[in-house]
């Protein structure tokens, strides 16, 4: 991670450097589950998956924004982030490798300060995106 981003460190269509984690274990998931208190049977057992149509143990969603948060504060400090949102569209399975990439969109100067939009993206290893996010970052001009 760099300690210092400028504004004029990006450009629209940049690619950011990827994030790719581990692939999800069900270790990983009963302590996600015990640090979010979401205790939802469907993250741990399988079948209640099967019973719910899911095809097993899947993710909690909140788990792969955590890895899109991840990603977007390795690439510019939390201290500039303003805005950062996602939208869950695909179910994580055990197993699955989640890696998240993100893509410069919008530039514009405000006074002292540039603001940066990006979009993100986490996919599987198969390429199937299971969540799309925006974020705005306030970054100083050098």
């Amino acid at each position: 991670m760099k300690t210092e981003v400028y504004f004029d460190d990006f450009q629209i269509s940049d690619q950011l450097p990827p994030l790719t984690k581990p692939p999800i274990d069900q270790i990983q998931l009963v302590k996600y589950a015990g640090a979010s208190g979401d205790f939802n049977p469907l993250h741990y057992m399988p079948e209640i998956g099967q019973m719910a149509g899911t095809g097993g143990v899947i993710a909690h969603g909140m788990l792969i924004m955590g890895f899109a948060g991840q990603a977007v504060a390795g690439w510019i400090p939390n201290r500039y982030l303003t805005r950062f949102s996602v939208r869950f569209v695909g179910m994580t399975k055990l197993g699955d490798t989640i890696t998240v990439t993100g893509t410069i969109t919008g530039k514009r100067e405000e006074q002292e300060f540039g603001i940066i939009t990006g979009e993100v993206i986490a996919a599987d290893q198969n390429g199937e995106i299971k969540l799309k996010g925006t974020f705005e970052a306030s970054l100083p001009k050098r």
